[in-house]
């Protein structure tokens, strides 16, 4: 009788876990490649506007499609705007998005273009020359039209020798 009952469970026991197999990730995004913090500067003809790095996220949407918040806390020039993504190519764009930040003052542009965005792979080295990430694209804010700025940066790697 004891051999049967062992036998009995392990035959469901072996049947239960051939039968589970994970079909989705719940906790993963659409975005995941494009997820990151980044330690970014903001460019102008060539030339680094701030003395330090500032931080940036980039970030999925609620509707989990192939769209990115990309949103500079109000570190850079004050702008969180959506922006659709390529997935193989890993780039995304803009044309004239609505600034989240935007109040109806002259305190943050109303719209915000990007374009060339592109995330690059281990293309980076962190300020303590670990290789991370890299993030590059331009950008044109609708109170300086005449002004195409470069944010440039690398992905934060959470090491204390790192943050700026």
């Amino acid at each position: 009788m004891k051999r049967i009952t062992i036998f009995i469970l392990s035959v469901c026991a072996i049947f239960m876990l051939t039968n589970c197999q994970k079909t989705q990730d719940p906790g993963g995004t659409k975005t995941a490649k494009f997820s990151s913090e980044w330690w970014t500067n903001l460019y102008a003809g060539g030339q680094k506007l701030y003395s330090t790095e500032k931080k940036l996220v980039t970030y999925n949407t609620a509707a989990n499609n192939d769209t990115i918040y990309v949103d500079d806390l109000n570190n850079l020039y004050g702008f969180a705007v959506r922006a659709g993504v390529n997935q193989s190519a890993l780039t995304f764009s803009t044309k004239d998005a609505s600034n989240d930040y935007y109040n109806g003052t002259p305190n943050f542009p109303a719209t915000v273009t990007i374009t060339d965005g592109k995330i690059m792979k281990n293309a980076g080295h962190s300020k303590a020359g670990n290789i991370t990430d890299s993030i590059y694209f331009k950008v044109i804010f609708s109170d300086d039209p005449s002004t195409t700025y470069e944010i440039k940066g690398v992905a934060t790697t959470n090491r204390t020798e790192d943050n700026y």
